[in-house]
């Protein structure tokens, strides 16, 4: 793809300095294959109008529609006299109002005559409750002039995803420079692989996609596109588990009548159908002698940490340790907390009152005290703690493990590949190097093709139906501003909970406890709505006590506090002496409070789809049911007002991980959960694309196994190299 030296040539040996300086900037965009592949979003027909009945609110679009009417009006501002030029288009779907204002309204007034047809591109505003295009560039579609009957000759005009500085015309105009170039492209996909599925060659793609004669040449270059890049990713990771294959690894089997046994005895209930089918994957990949690589996924609350202690008991039979690593500090010492008490005397090993089998469980995090932190490392070498709990502090240089045969990642997105490697190097068995197990746990479901495509180096195990006991959640949307009145009686279910002896948190994305640069904007409300910093836990949380729940016991939670005073507010509110916890999302993972059932969650629209879903399942996990407001000042018509009814509507995580996942570019979700792998997906979408993605994986893998080192695959090399930063290829090297 990009490793070829004709496609690595800068742009501005081709486009000039000013414009190669604009796509640097405003689409990152700098070498001649780097435009090559940025692909058209879509194409209008010379004969058809896009539409503009959905036009997405703060977007740059590119519509190609024709003008209805157009009107100067003159109005009084600050300056004086000024005038302003309001232009209807329409497409059959929808009209939407253009404003030109000052000295720019000459050019369009003259230009924009009703009847024309021709291309605009502007960011969509909001004004009056209205859409409309501020000062849109345009290119009038006329058959006449020479220039315009060869740019649009073609029946289909490709429309690029384009910026405020850089139109889609302009964009297409720097394509045609380079175009010629694809010639040169070096193909990544093997020969055998491209005739056996009837793909056309590279260059003839790239050049199909930028300049289709017809909509046959699209599809034909989409498929082929596609191919590329799930084959490609799908590549890096069969030769990543091609490579975890060849390490040895100490099998961990669980000793009859051990710790394991123990515990399951004292269980107050049984395990689901569910839990028993994973621990029994989790054990036999345990018994083999390759490292096991597993991703656990599951539904808030469907007993992931359960079936993760199980496993790591069974290490502990074996002779081994077991780690488990959380994102935060509040996390860790939760897992630690539920993690003994669980156990009981089990997790006592050498303490008077422990049980024979028992072992010791210690916590390590960057903010113990350094007594405290000794003992922890000295517990962990000698092999007197079996379990660990700890944040990323665990994967430090200082800490050493006796024997460590189980690694257990805490929600996985926020732990990147590398963290996992460092961690894959702690282990050392009698002197030799040996890797250990790996569970990664993750609340988020994931569709299995997110699976495929972001873990395709991990084997996938679901709990997906809820332990029984576990009640049902009601979710609603507080429409604060068209309906204040909903959001004063929000307050009132919160006494209502409080007064029927059960607990609420109240989330906000911000603390409020750092300088607000922003300057009041003189602004449209609906623009307000918008540029109003989110709101933040110390106001609100004050906001509250004097108002509408004074006299209740509240307290906030936030990333920032001392982590004692994080520890002390949290086990106030598990044991029940506060009513109100206002916090940020520091309570997003993990937090275990059976009694709160009542979530407010402010600013709702400013979260994700799935850190909403994550959030919710902190209510209704004891026997009352949950309750819980999604509060936002979004108005109905906008997309983030329809996530949240998207959210307030299922409660199934797999439907909402798809929705969240359409919503939000797929680079997004790749980009974070392959730390190091610049988004590379352009063409391929997760979603839809499940056919593709499995079937790339299966070429891969037969691939790999055949030439693990692809020495008889220069172009998928070079392709490859171009996917993963140096420093990634060196993880998969050493897998």
């Amino acid at each position: 793809m990009e490793g070829v030296p004709a496609l690595d040539e800068p742009l501005k040996k081709s486009l000039g300095p000013a414009t190669a300086k604009v796509m640097a900037e405003a689409l990152d965009l700098h070498t001649v294959g780097d435009l090559l592949h940025h692909y058209p979003r879509r194409y209008a027909e010379r004969g058809e109008l896009t539409t503009l009945s959905d036009l997405p609110l703060d977007e740059h679009v590119t519509v190609v529609a024709q003008v209805a009417d157009a009107r100067v009006l003159t109005f009084n501002g600050p300056k004086g006299r000024g005038q302003r030029l309001e232009v209807t288009i329409t497409d059959g779907s929808g009209r939407v109002q253009l404003v030109f204002f000052g000295k720019g309204v000459h050019k369009p007034h003259k230009d924009l005559l009703p009847g024309t047809r021709a291309m605009f591109a502007g960011k969509v505003s909001l004004f009056n409750r209205r859409l409309q295009l501020a000062h849109p560039a345009y290119e009038l579609l006329r058959g006449d002039s020479e220039e315009a009957v060869d740019t649009w000759a073609g029946a289909l005009i490709p429309i690029y995803p384009a910026a405020a500085k850089l139109e889609s015309w302009k964009i297409a105009k720097a394509v045609d420079a380079v175009l010629p170039g694809a010639g040169d492209a070096v193909d990544p996909l093997p020969p055998a692989l491209r005739e056996g599925r009837g793909l056309t060659d590279l260059p003839d793609a790239l050049r199909k996609i930028h300049r289709p004669r017809t909509k046959a040449d699209i599809a034909d270059a989409r498929e082929r596109l596609k191919w590329d890049e799930a084959f490609v990713l799908q590549v890096a990771l069969a030769r990543r588990r091609h490579a975890d294959t060849q390490l040895p690894a100490v099998a961990r089997r669980p000793a009859p009548d051990g710790i394991l046994d123990a515990f399951d005895a004292k269980l107050p209930f049984t395990l689901t159908d569910g839990q028993t089918k994973v621990s029994k994957e989790i054990f036999d990949d345990l018994g083999t002698e390759h490292p096991m690589h597993r991703l656990l996924q599951g539904e808030v609350g469907s007993g992931k940490t359960m079936v993760a202690l199980r496993a790591m008991l069974a290490v502990v039979d074996s002779g081994g340790q077991a780690a488990m690593l959380a994102p935060t500090e509040v996390l860790a010492q939760q897992h630690h907390r539920s993690v003994t008490e669980m156990m009981g005397e089990l997790a006592e090993g050498g303490m008077l009152g422990g049980a024979d089998r028992a072992t010791k469980v210690v916590l390590l995090t960057g903010s113990m005290g350094a007594a405290a932190r000794r003992q922890a490392l000295l517990d962990l070498v000698t092999g007197e703690a079996g379990i660990v709990i700890g944040t990323h502090a665990l994967i430090e240089d200082k800490v050493q493990f006796h024997d460590l045969g189980l690694v257990v990642v805490d929600e996985q997105h926020r732990f990147g590949v590398e963290q996992r490697d460092a961690l894959r190097g702690k282990a050392h068995s009698q002197g030799e190097r040996r890797t250990p197990h790996l569970l990664v746990m993750t609340a988020t479901p994931i569709p299995r093709t997110v699976a495929m495509t972001v873990f395709g180096d991990l084997e996938t195990s679901v709990l997906d139906q809820l332990p029984a006991g576990r009640s049902p959640i009601a979710s609603h949307v507080v429409p604060a501003a068209d309906k204040p009145h909903f959001l004063t009686r929000a307050w009132e279910r919160v006494r209502e909970e409080v007064a029927n002896g059960h607990q609420a948190y109240v989330v906000c994305p911000r603390i409020g406890d750092e300088e607000d640069q922003k300057k009041k904007s003189k602004a449209s409300p609906e623009d307000e709505a918008e540029k109003r910093p989110p709101l933040a836990v110390l106001d609100v949380a004050e906001k509250l006590r004097t108002g509408p729940l004074a006299g209740l016991r509240i307290a906030v939670l936030h990333g920032r506090m001392h982590p004692d005073d994080k520890d002390d507010v949290m086990r106030r509110f598990a044991a029940g002496e506060l009513d109100v916890l206002v916090a940020t999302t520091v309570i997003e993972v993990g937090v275990n409070v059976p009694n709160a059932t009542a979530m407010v969650i402010m600013d709702a629209d400013r979260f994700g789809v799935s850190q909403l879903h994550q959030l919710r399942g902190r209510v209704g996990r004891g026997s009352a049911p949950g309750l819980c407001l999604l509060v936002s000042e979004m108005p109905e018509a906008s997309p983030a007002r329809q996530r949240l009814n998207a959210v307030a509507t299922t409660l199934d995580g797999f439907e909402l991980s798809r929705i969240d996942l359409e919503q939000r570019r797929e680079g997004d979700v790749l980009g974070q959960a392959q730390s190091g792998v610049r988004s590379s997906l352009r063409m391929l979408t997760v979603i839809d694309d499940e056919e593709v993605i499995a079937a790339a994986r299966e070429e891969a893998t037969a691939l790999v196994l055949a030439d693990p080192d692809l020495t008889a695959h220069p172009g998928l090399r070079a392709a490859l190299d171009a996917l993963l930063s140096e420093e990634r290829e060196e993880y998969l090297e050493k897998g």
